[in-house]
């Protein structure tokens, strides 16, 4: 065989291995827009059902367009016929939504694919939280005259002004305050206060926890932490019943409630808070099989489901 034929030949596999490599090179750098708009629609779906959810079981139609509203926000390509509300659990409390898009194709037109259809689901489903974070250490009796709702069987009043008042609560010792961390050991007032002004940051599930037997209203921890509240919504535990005396007082956490605060007074050991109880969305762990509060006392927490 000449060279010639040699050369003829190294040309043509040289020009077979350029187009090959070039249609590899395509596919890749197109390939990497499909995966970052795949990600933008997760986001976009994830953000959409989540938002819808804070509406449900009630509001169905308030459900669907401010999941649409949400869409559109971060991205769109949501369609409203896309948007769907069901029910697991318990009526309507879950709602779906699917983003998609045709993303053409840039490079990799030389291999004959044009475009790409790419789709996200996302499904958010509400319900009462079987663990709570951000909880507040007073509790609220399920037997106020505002609540009644000891056996799953009332729907508590919200937004008429009332007084609760943290005093002795039936047990030598007990003033309303719970030990949410729930060991043998007793809070400090700037715990406590803590715990008041941000939070519990860990999530807690119903059930005993034990009285913090100390009375701390009159601390500077406390009450400047009950202060800085007024005008917002704690998230009180509810508890049906108070065992014990001191520190091995426990309360029966049945549920979460939320309080809007408008008023704080602190006298001595006691104390008395003015405001109204009212519907919440809490950061919350969701039962994987149905309600996880057995009495709903109007806070809710919203969570993506597959």
């Amino acid at each position: 065989m000449s060279r010639t034929n040699e050369r003829g030949q190294a040309v043509v596999l040289m020009v077979i291995s350029l187009a090959v490599l070039t249609g590899m090179a395509a596919l890749v750098l197109d390939v990497g827009i499909w995966m970052r708009t795949d990600r933008r629609l997760q986001a976009t779906a994830d953000a959409a059902a989540l938002a819808g959810a804070q509406k449900l079981p009630t509001d169905v139609a308030g459900a669907k367009a401010l999941a649409q509203t949400y869409a559109n926000q971060n991205g769109g390509d949501v369609l409203g016929a896309n948007i769907s509300v069901t029910t697991t659990y318990t009526s309507n409390d879950t709602i779906s939504v699917r983003a998609a898009k045709t993303q053409s194709g840039i490079f990799s037109k030389i291999l004959g694919i044009n475009s790409a259809n790419i789709k996200a689901d996302a499904k958010a489903r509400v319900d009462s939280p079987q663990q709570a974070r951000y909880v507040a250490p007073m509790v609220v009796y399920c037997g106020h005259s505002l609540i009644q709702n000891c056996n799953g069987s009332h729907t508590p009043t919200f937004n008429v002004q009332t007084t609760m008042d943290y005093d002795k609560m039936g047990a030598p010792g007990a003033f309303g305050m719970l030990n949410l961390d729930n060991d043998n050991g007793t809070p400090g007032a700037s715990e406590e206060g803590n715990w008041i002004l941000h939070g519990y940051d860990k999530y807690l599930p119903l059930g005993m926890y034990r009285s913090d037997p100390g009375a701390k209203f009159s601390s500077q921890n406390v009450n400047g932490a009950l202060d800085a509240r007024v005008g917002s919504v704690l998230l009180f535990p509810v508890f049906k019943t108070l065992d014990g005396t001191g520190q091995n007082a426990e309360y029966d956490i049945i549920g979460w409630i939320g309080f809007y605060l408008t008023k704080e007074t602190t006298h001595g050991n006691d104390a008395t808070l003015e405001g109204y109880f009212t519907e919440f969305i809490a950061q919350g762990i969701l039962a994987q099989s149905g309600s996880g509060a057995p009495n709903t006392f109007g806070v809710r927490s919203v969570q993506l489901v597959g």
